[in-house]
């Protein structure tokens, strides 16, 4: 799909030109770090959010995307809850850990949220809502 020639209605718009492709443009977002955890069954997961976002003004609405192959989308599928973590930049240690394969919840502080959604100590910020 081409890019579009400037703003919506066509005309050039002033900004940082880069080279054109929608993954030039998407390498100078920068996005903050985010986790999400759920809980369902006795089994807890969490996992990098890769894509996230607001989807509604009102009622306030906050989407994540999870991949499939990945076990965090298994347990969300049957979670009530869900529980999203925005990480200050000096956490890069939570951000590495729950970016791997382990035991995730044994290595890091953790507190059970509302709808029984695991709630990580030391988030910069963080929500909880029904799916």
């Amino acid at each position: 799909m081409p890019d579009p020639p400037g703003g919506a209605d066509g005309r050039p718009t002033e900004g940082r030109e880069v080279s054109g492709s929608a993954q030039a443009y998407a390498a100078l977002l920068d996005q903050p770090v985010q986790i999400v955890t759920a809980a369902a069954g006795g089994e807890r997961a969490g996992c990098l959010v890769g894509f996230a976002g607001q989807c509604s003004l009102r009622p306030v609405r906050f989407a994540v995307w999870l991949s499939r192959a990945n076990r965090t989308w298994r347990v969300a599928d049957r979670a009530d809850h869900l529980g999203v973590r925005l990480l200050d930049p000096e956490r890069l240690d939570l951000a590495r850990l729950f970016g791997g394969e382990t035991d995730k919840f044994a290595r890091t502080p953790w507190r059970s949220g509302p709808g029984g959604a695991p709630v990580l100590e030391g988030a910069a910020a963080w929500c909880v809502g029904a799916v």
